[in-house]
């Protein structure tokens, strides 16, 4: 029976777990929280709090490395770096990274062949997590994610928690991808393994964030909130390093290479399907 390993079980990785679990595949990973495990073995997975350096399950087939890197380096690769040196028969190792590496293309394109030239930290930090992953192993895959969303973390949230801006800045551009779309790429990746490889991993139309929430205000029925010129907009540091690179991923490599038919191919589809799955509440404002 083949088993993967999760360095790290977060949205992304679960949604590649719970996927392969319906297989017949084992599933085992590491989490940072008793409580998080104790939900996560009733999903069916051999969840771990690691409290040191950690060895991998004999059994492990497959790894995924979804744990994003910090001042310091990766953590998953402090975690477990040298026991996955030495584990005879890992068959894919996949590292989730960013499309951050690219830093700021003014609103161009991106693809895989691209030079990497992180703008600030965070890219660099996964640019360094990236070559460190290549360097321990060289058949490792490497998957460059563009913003996330899914069930609980989308456009539709945030106008739900009355927490949405519609910021001007003009040609500020952003690629996205849906949870479920990404444990496609992933699952597709290990039944076709190329080692070494590096994805894009994007959905169709890159958009602006201000023309996103406003077709999830357009789904819920609600009007959008006012555009705001970005100088006088209220961000946290991390939102703020989002709007500071603006470009277009494309993302042939993963249709090519891998057979992908993207479930969500643009934020519409996307934002469509999670308001099906949990439509507003009559009596909930929105």
């Amino acid at each position: 029976m083949p088993k993967l390993c999760c360095l790290g079980l977060g949205v992304t990785a679960l949604a590649l777990a719970d996927r392969l679990l319906r297989d017949g595949w084992s599933v085992a990973g590491t989490c940072r929280s008793e409580t998080k495990a104790a939900d996560l073995r009733k999903r069916g997975i051999e969840a771990i709090v690691p409290a040191g350096p950690w060895a991998l399950p004999d059994a492990t087939t497959h790894l995924l490395s979804s744990i994003p890197p910090d001042e310091s380096g990766d953590p998953g690769l402090a975690l477990a770096g040298s026991a996955i040196a030495a584990h005879p028969g890992l068959s894919w190792i996949g590292y989730l990274s960013a499309t951050s590496v690219y830093g700021d293309q003014q609103g161009g394109w991106v693809n895989e062949a691209t030079p990497a030239t992180p703008s600030g930290p965070r890219g660099q930090q996964r640019l360094n997590a990236e070559r460190a992953w290549q360097a321990l192993s060289p058949s490792a895959h490497i998957f460059r994610l563009a913003g996330l969303y899914g069930a609980g973390r989308s456009a539709l949230d945030t106008v739900r928690a009355g927490r949405a801006q519609r910021i001007d800045k003009p040609g500020i551009v952003f690629s996205r991808i849906h949870t479920d779309d990404v444990a496609t790429i992933l699952a597709a990746s290990i039944a076709r393994p190329n080692p070494g490889a590096i994805y894009n991993v994007a959905d169709d139309e890159p958009a602006g964030p201000a023309e996103v929430i406003e077709y999830a205000c357009r789904l819920l029925k609600v009007e959008p909130p006012p555009l705001i010129p970005f100088d006088q907009a209220t961000l946290s540091p991390m939102a703020q390093s989002f709007y500071a690179d603006s470009k277009r991923v494309a993302n042939q490599r993963i249709k090519d290479q891998l057979g992908v038919s993207l479930a969500y191919p643009t934020y519409r589809e996307g934002l469509r399907a999670l308001l099906d799955k949990c439509p507003p509440h009559p009596a909930s404002p929105p």
